[in-house]
């Protein structure tokens, strides 16, 4: 009840803030994330965009803890302090949304588990753009949900004008030591920028248990994380420019029950991720046209348990090349032309040694009138999984002074990472319980619609609605299967039981979307920043299939953020309620709770510029809860320390 009344109370509370304002001044905000800078009016999508500016202040230690209080965006955590989540958007499973960082594609071939491993911090971002719903026309496989792509400073267009140095240092209970650091200097033709990030604790005790005659261990929840990113630009002539950038992201953490719920779990883990980017960017007064090289290096091992031999040790590789062209034809026509390739390499004991290619093309052109805005999308993808696939999408926007109508239809596709074809068909008698991969999984295949409208209530206050289907065919997920109806995979006992990954037909997605975004500053001084968002979600497959993940998302989803500022002080809160389908594991004495709510708060004060007190607060009302089954997320977790800003 008291959860109940929180989440009701500030909805109340919030939403007397935003009517407070008459003045209206519509803004155009451009965005780059359909593959060509468009006013996000026009795009005939749901886009959201975070500034430079929230991400400074706003209450969070990772990116994807950031993400979570997003509109939309829900962020399935292991751990906090961004040991590691799955990200979901309109119901999809975390293998089916795509990220970016400046325009490239950072999902790991190995897993989506990995996906939110992001090689940048916090200090080196300029700007997130989160765009809702299907975008495979434009970006191929695993944009099935949505796309995040996180901009940084050096790989902006719209670089920022001045130059800044910042740092943050907290500590907090468990040894928590959590600190950023961030610099962006620009000088004639040279800008530079590059940031670090750490979060190390000996994580929380989690008390043992009795299960049946079995006797739990109690263990701590520890986590050490470390993220440097190093980023150089170039102005070679007044149309060419060169960047360049690395980054190198090392994890190593507790991550007992994170993938089962076997009492013999006493797992860690151990991942290393380098990833190297270079771009080259023509333009003109009327194109622009970027070459981008890519390459992901990453290493992970696992141990299940001390107790007896169980390392799985993987190496992946990602290599991409990607040409964008973009022309403004006239003043009512644009287009964007591309080519992508990408090769995958995977070497791992437990699922042995594979490579595959993949190439893409696509097409986006874009009409535009003073009242209307069409966008239409083709690709072509060849991928040695599913062989050849055709993508179309077409999005429509219609404007009128303060209200836009919009919607989209699109189809997807999505091949299986190399953990849903191969996870544990290299070891010998598999125990019972465990996930085992299937070489022989189909790509999975669908279709995405969307309506919805914006409605600009005066210049700092816009509603949006949004109602949103898909139909889904071969989606993959993990099914209890019996021994005796699993031919030639793997070394399995006699009449076991195991998560086999298979392809589950006929799953359908429908739900819808309700946001308010405020933003008013009173000169330069004062500023407040928010937003609030409801998502109702329902999926259902006609075969009533139990699975692992393709049911796991939320319900309804309630998030919000806020951020007031000053000159001399900033405070921010963040919050979010869950309603999912109740779950349990007799055999670790877990259960997800059918709802929560869980509430940040973040105060800074500068005592004399540029160096400040900070102070933090997670889970402020000490909730216990869990994301995933068995994965214990941590309580109250206090937090202070010092920030630097020139």
């Amino acid at each position: 009840m008291v959860k109940h009344n929180l989440a009701i109370s500030f909805i109340f509370l919030t939403f007397g803030v935003l009517f407070g304002q008459k003045s209206f001044d519509q803004r155009l905000d451009t965005v780059e994330i359909i593959r060509m800078p468009t006013p996000s009016s026009q795009t005939g999508r749901n886009i959201s965009v975070i500034s430079q500016e929230e991400i400074e202040a706003l209450p969070f230690t990772s990116l994807d803890d950031l993400l979570q209080y997003i509109p939309g965006v829900e962020v399935q955590s292991r751990n906090a302090f961004g040991v590691q989540g799955d990200i979901t958007i309109r119901g999809t499973n975390f293998t089916q949304v795509l990220l970016l960082i400046d325009g490239v594609r950072i999902n790991d071939p190995l897993t989506g588990h990995f996906n939110s491993n992001l090689p940048v911090t916090p200090d080196e971002i300029y700007r997130i753009e989160i765009l809702r719903g299907s975008a495979a026309a434009m970006y191929g496989a695993d944009a099935v949900g949505g796309v995040i792509n996180i901009i940084t400073k050096v790989f902006t267009a719209s670089s920022p004008k001045d130059n800044d140095l910042s740092a943050r240092i907290l500590y907090g209970k468990e040894g928590l030591v959590a600190a950023r650091q961030g610099f962006y200097l620009k000088q004639d033709k040279m800008t530079l920028g590059g940031g670090f990030n750490l979060a190390q604790s000996d994580g929380e005790f989690i008390p043992g248990k009795t299960v049946s005659s079995n006797e739990l261990e109690g263990y701590n929840n520890f986590f050490d994380i470390k993220t440097v990113g190093l980023a150089m630009a170039y102005q070679l002539s007044d149309s060419w420019t060169i960047r360049g950038r690395t980054a190198y992201d090392d994890r190593d953490f507790s991550a007992r029950y994170f993938y089962t719920a076997s009492p013999l779990d006493k797992s860690t883990e151990t991942t290393r991720n380098w990833w190297n980017q270079l771009q080259l960017d023509n333009i003109n007064q009327y194109s622009r046209t970027s070459i981008q090289l890519a390459y992901k290096y990453n290493t992970d091992e696992f141990t299940f348990s001390p107790d007896f031999p169980s390392t799985n040790r993987h190496t992946t590789q990602l290599g991409q090349v990607l040409v964008n062209h973009f022309r403004e034809i006239s003043t009512n026509f644009s287009a964007s032309l591309g080519i992508q390739v990408d090769r995958r390499a995977i070497e791992s004991n437990d699922r042995g040694d594979h490579q595959d290619l993949h190439v893409g093309a696509y097409a986006i052109g874009a009409y535009q009138t003073d009242k209307l805005a069409l966008t239409g999308s083709l690709r072509l993808d060849y991928d040695e999984n599913y062989n050849w696939e055709f993508s179309p999408m077409i999005n429509f926007a219609y404007m009128l002074p303060k209200l836009v109508f919009r919607g989209s239809l699109g189809r997807n596709i999505r091949a299986a990472d190399y953990t849903e074809r191969y996870v544990s068909t290299n070891l010998e008698n598999l125990s019972p319980g465990r996930n085992l991969g299937n070489p022989n999984l189909v790509a999975e295949q669908g279709w995405s619609q969307e309506l919805g409208t914006d409605i600009y209530i005066n210049s700092h206050l816009t509603l949006k609605a949004t109602a949103f289907f898909r139909q889904a065919s071969n989606l993959i997920d993990y099914v209890s299967t019996n021994e005796r109806e699993i031919t030639g995979i793997g070394s399995l006992q006699d009449s076991a039981n195991y998560l086999f990954a298979q392809n589950i037909t006929d799953v359908d997605t429908r739900g819808f979307e309700i946001e308010a975004w405020y933003r008013h500053a009173w000169g330069k001084e004062i500023r407040i920043n928010g937003s609030i968002g409801y998502t109702h979600l329902n999926t259902t497959n006609e075969e009533e299939i139990i699975s692992v993940y393709i049911s796991s998302h939320a319900r309804h989803l309630l998030t919000t953020q806020w951020l007031f500022q000053n000159r001399n002080w900033e405070i921010g809160v963040n919050g979010l309620y869950k309603v999912r389908e109740e779950r349990g594991a007799e055999s670790i004495d877990s259960r997800l709770e059918q709802s929560y709510s869980i509430w940040n708060f973040r105060a800074a004060a500068y005592i004399q510029k540029p160096i400040g007190l900070n102070f933090q607060v997670h889970n402020a009302f000490d909730v216990s809860y869990q994301d995933i089954l068995g994965a214990a997320m941590p309580g109250r977790w206090f937090m202070g320390g010092l920030i630097c800003q020139f």
